[in-house]
């Protein structure tokens, strides 16, 4: 079973079991990340074993900083904006991959692209003293909900890692936002910790939805999702289902539902992101055949709580449709 150490702690220990080509997990500023070194590929074969992912989903490589993602990836005008005024923080950029870089193919699953970001923390720290990148995907089984807890993560992979590093609940409890610049504009990939407005302030153009295929992590239809079926917009609570509930008003019938959490009572988007994971694990475990969600508004981050109810809400193993 895993240890779990403190953040004040653990540098050493993850540090020791990183270079012998252990995954260790590890808190980030949006879920916890299982993260292993992106340039060894017995290491990075641990991460897709340990979470049962698919070898064609891509992993994100955390960089420590900008002279360490340019090492990596080729960066165009606009993705060196995006990164000077998001990292580090809640924002991946999709990048043409250098020849030569060290990263394993299995972290881009054959893409000539890769995913970058600089995470905040711990995570940073860590990536800084190791000297090379990190892949870490969401710390879960794959297609599970993401941890933002170092509970969360051990009561899930616990038996099959050796550490988690406890940094507490994660402040913004999304995966970050995914975005990538060819010769088309800027594209939305994933929707996540940083609200599209946001990017498009900085931008200065809009972006495009509507990538298909597997171009980035997060793209797969079914993803996040608890055991329990997912019944999305619902105006009324049917017998024997719990409640996932946004804002002050209820939905029918809300009092006879079999648990109930509330995302953010005062209808705070920023809240209902930070809660999101855990509360969907909570009703879960309250072993209901079925969640009914309350509808949450689409604007700023609620775009990204979407995304991952629909996904989370997705007939399971279906193909991918769009992002």
């Amino acid at each position: 079973m895993a240890e779990i150490l403190a953040v004040r702690d653990a540098m050493e220990q993850a540090l020791a079991l990183l270079n012998a080509g252990a995954v260790v997990a590890i808190p980030t500023e949006t879920v916890y990340g299982l993260a292993g070194d992106a340039t060894n590929g017995a290491a990075v074969t641990r991460i897709f074993e340990a979470k049962g992912r698919p070898r064609f989903n891509p992993l994100i490589a955390h960089v420590a900083d900008i002279a360490m993602a340019e090492r990596i990836a080729g960066f165009d005008p606009l993705s060196r904006k995006l990164a000077e005024a998001f990292w580090p923080g809640p924002l991946t950029l999709v990048l043409p991959l250098r020849e030569g870089a060290g990263i394993h193919p299995l972290v881009t699953a054959g893409l000539d692209t890769v995913a970058l970001r600089m995470p905040k923390g711990f995570g940073g720290e860590l990536i800084g003293r190791l000297g090379r990148p990190l892949a870490a995907p969401s710390a879960n089984s794959s297609g599970r909900i993401s941890a933002t807890t170092a509970e969360a993560v051990a009561a899930d992979l616990g038996p099959r890692i050796k550490l988690v590093v406890d940094g507490g609940a994660t402040p913004v409890g999304l995966e970050s936002t995914i975005v990538k610049v060819d010769a088309d504009g800027l594209h939305l990939l994933r929707p996540g910790g940083i609200a599209a407005a946001d990017i498009e302030a900085i931008a200065g153009v809009r972006l495009r939805r509507g990538a298909t295929g597997i171009q980035a992590p997060g793209m797969l239809a079914s993803h996040y999702a608890p055991r329990a079926a997912m019944r999305l917009d619902a105006g009324e609570v049917r017998a024997g289902e719990a409640l996932l509930a946004f804002g002050p008003a209820r939905a029918e019938g809300w009092r006879d539902a079999v648990a109930i959490k509330n995302l953010s009572e005062r209808g705070d988007l920023a809240e209902a992101a930070a809660n999101l994971f855990s509360f969907m694990q909570e009703l879960d475990r309250s072993k209901v055949a079925a969640i009914a969600v309350e509808p949450v508004p689409f604007d700023g981050l609620g775009e990204a709580i979407n995304d991952r109810l629909a996904r989370a809400a997705a007939p399971r193993d279906e193909p991918l449709a769009g992002a």
